[in-house]
């Protein structure tokens, strides 16, 4: 069982003033093989310090984080990633970009070939290959971004905003197609997002984070990602389950920096 485990997790940065911030503070869940898992909340409740532990950017500096068993101590073929940018080579094709991986890890040409052929038809860029990345939209670009983390098989896969950059309907668009990935492929999936709509539509669970320090503070297990493999997204958000869980979110971030602003006041 690929089963991804934060075990009292601390993350304290030391500044070069000599300052101590505490971004984590004992941060624990457990996350299964196959859930899809959102986290949002407000800026600086270190939502992206957490998924870059997770990635092996990092390393805490208290508690563990393991996955398959074994503790994460550096970045791993295991772990996925997809930014919000892409972070693609622009000046290799769309084909070059997707088996880059693979070529790193030297697998026969013919192989990687019908494999990137897969995952182009898989995110909707069949006949794209030897298009120019730099020629593709922002949706495409980001099409291409999860072709290439997913071609190389890992057990889990992080996005860190991977949506916030595109325009609603591209962005809705990509939604549906994070959806249908996740049940194809069966894949662990932990999406960062500041978006409380994206989080509901993305998350069978959902952590709030509440700030300094960052640390868990409400989880929801929703049905909004299995309707949404079946429904429409918009006819998802006119659910009323979904509008009252929206709200207290918004309420519950809203107080959040409230609360943030009057300690900085």
């Amino acid at each position: 069982m690929s089963d991804l485990i934060a075990d009292h997790v601390d993350m304290t940065f030391t500044m070069p003033s000599g300052e101590q911030v505490h971004a984590l503070k004992d941060v624990s869940f457990t996350l299964k093989e196959g859930e899809l898992l959102s986290v949002l909340g407000p800026s600086g409740c270190g939502k992206t310090t957490l998924l870059n532990l997770i990635a092996g950017f990092l390393r805490p500096t208290g508690g563990r984080i393991e996955l398959n068993g074994a503790e994460i101590d550096g970045p791993g073929v295991e772990r996925g990633m997809v930014f919000q940018q892409g972070a693609l080579f622009e000046w290799l094709t769309v084909s070059e970009n997707v088996d880059f991986g693979l070529r790193m890890k030297k697998s026969p040409k013919a192989i990687n070939r019908q494999k990137v052929e897969e995952w182009l038809e898989i995110v909707g860029l069949q006949g794209f290959g030897d298009t120019p990345t730099y020629q593709l939209s922002g949706g495409m670009q980001q099409r291409v971004a999860l072709a290439r983390c997913l071609i190389n098989d890992p057990d889990v896969i992080l996005m860190d905003e991977p949506l916030g950059a595109l325009d609603a309907l591209t962005r809705e668009k990509m939604q549906s197609l994070v959806l249908k990935i996740w049940k194809e492929t069966g894949k662990t999936i932990m999406i960062i997002t500041h978006s409380v709509e994206e989080a509901l539509l993305l998350g069978e669970r959902l952590f709030v984070m509440a700030p300094r320090p960052g640390r868990l503070h409400k989880e929801y297990n929703l049905p909004f990602a299995e309707m949404g493999l079946k429904q429409d997204l918009r006819d998802v958000k006119h659910d009323a389950q979904f509008g009252e869980v929206r709200e207290e979110i918004l309420s519950m971030i809203w107080n959040m920096e409230e609360e943030i602003m009057g300690k900085s006041a």
